[in-house]
């Protein structure tokens, strides 16, 4: 008879051990939580820790503790759940057992809106951190190549205006002086139409030739723009010589006082610039030191000559 009996037993508690490790493994899987968890929220949920008769208890309640109360007996081996300790747990009054049965299919639906679980997330992630470093690395050298060279254009800004501002200074006293010379009289200046961005600041050049009013370049005749222009050459020249100064024509417009005064100051200017000029002015030919001519003694055939004047 005590065989039969715990026969009995060894079967229950056989079976209660394996819904008790069904509920584990439900907890688990479809709530991604431990038992002990969730009997904890359920306890902590409950308005009162007053247990109640086991005759007042709903059916369902009475089941679930009747359940919980059988499968952790004396005879179970609690060594096989060491973190699972349901002893204080209770089902509670209000527990509807319809309400939970819905939330958990409402969280099964969500775990399964979060699709299927990506086992390479770990490698992933750090190969997106290694390339993340790297982006971030070249985005720091580029930001860091943009300031160096924004720094560069600024300092090339500043030396270009304090060298173009001494040079137009130096440049526009020259071409008072020249026109005065070459003209015989009068005034000529340039101005800048934007001081305060003289880098991209258009010039204007101002000339009052002897007994006329002081107005624009443009509105001289052709001559005076031509010796108008020979003012500012010569003036640039003298602030930087050059080695070498190719004139064609330039003195075609000009009369012959006006040449004159052109030539003795293209003598003057000799000593620094070699001057090499086209012209049929006899006047200007007569200030130069060698002349070089193409002649036709015979039809179609055309012959260099050179001479040298003493």
């Amino acid at each position: 008879m005590l065989r039969e009996q715990r026969a009995q037993k060894e079967i229950e508690r056989a079976k209660l051990t394996s819904d008790l490790e069904h509920l584990i493994n439900t907890c688990h899987t479809e709530l991604a939580e431990n038992i002990v968890e969730v009997c904890e929220r359920l306890e902590k949920n409950r308005l009162t820790l007053v247990e109640q008769p086991e005759m007042q208890q709903e059916p369902q309640a009475q089941a679930l503790s009747d359940t919980s109360d059988s499968i952790i007996d004396e005879d179970s081996d609690t060594d096989d759940y060491p973190d699972l300790d349901v002893s204080f747990w209770t089902v509670p009054e209000d527990f509807d057992l319809q309400v939970a049965k819905t939330r958990l299919e409402d969280l099964r639906e969500k775990i399964d809106g979060l699709g299927p679980i990506n086992m390479m997330a770990l490698e992933e992630l750090t190969e997106i951190e290694i390339r993340f470093d790297f982006l971030a690395t070249q985005k720091s050298d580029i930001e860091r190549a943009i300031a160096d060279t924004q720094s560069a254009i600024t300092e090339i800004k500043k030396r270009s205006r304090e060298k173009f501002h001494d040079s137009f200074h130096a440049i526009n006293e020259n071409f008072k002086k020249m026109f005065v010379e070459l003209f015989g009289g009068g005034q000529g200046e340039m101005r800048l139409i934007d001081e305060t961005d003289i880098l991209e600041s258009g010039i204007e050049i101002i000339a009052q030739p002897p007994g006329k009013r002081l107005q624009n370049i443009l509105l001289l005749s052709g001559g005076e723009k031509a010796m108008a222009a020979l003012s500012l050459v010569l003036a640039i020249f003298k602030y930087r010589p050059s080695p070498f100064c190719l004139l064609d024509e330039v003195d075609a417009p000009l009369d012959e006082v006006n040449i004159g005064r052109f030539a003795d100051k293209v003598v003057e200017m000799s000593s620094n610039t070699q001057f090499m000029i086209i012209t049929h002015s006899k006047r200007t030919m007569e200030a130069a030191k060698t002349l070089y001519g193409v002649t036709m003694e015979d039809p179609g055939v055309s012959k260099l000559i050179s001479v040298k004047l003493t």
